[in-house]
């Protein structure tokens, strides 16, 4: 018996994790909403760009990551959010999070299947480089 869950374990982990990867890819898309972009003269070649991103009932993003210091402030609704190697939270309005430049948020969805969410978003970036850049969970 112990040597059949020692075979079907791995398996069954693996299939959750595919499972939820495919959740993100099926869900309704996040919506971002560009507010403002400005260059920052005392930090050359760096920009600062705030955005909305609203999620529908259900809404989930992909992995993906930021090649930018990125502040978020909760504005309303609920969001679970991690970033690898972190620990999971859920956002609620008045709430921060913070990710590196290095970090891969590797969950961002709604919290609830019935009320929409939406923050606020600051990147601080490299000028002309993109806000947002997929990525797979192997990497």
């Amino acid at each position: 018996m112990n040597l059949y869950l020692l075979k079907v374990l791995p398996l069954c982990i693996l299939a959750g994790a595919t499972l939820a990867a495919g959740q993100a890819q099926n869900a309704p898309p996040a919506v971002a909403k560009p507010l403002l972009t400005r260059s920052l003269p005392d930090l050359p070649g760096k920009e600062a760009v705030m955005l909305t991103v609203e999620y529908p009932p259900g809404g989930a993003s992909a992995a993906h990551r930021h090649e930018a210091n990125t502040f978020v402030y909760m504005l309303e609704g609920s969001v679970v959010m991690q970033v690898r190697g972190g620990q999971e939270v859920t956002l609620k309005p008045g709430d921060t999070f913070y990710e590196s430049p290095t970090d891969v948020h590797s969950v961002s969805r709604n919290a609830s299947a019935t009320q929409p969410a939406k923050f606020l978003v600051v990147f601080i970036k490299d000028q002309g480089k993109p806000g947002t850049i997929a990525v797979s969970h192997s990497q």
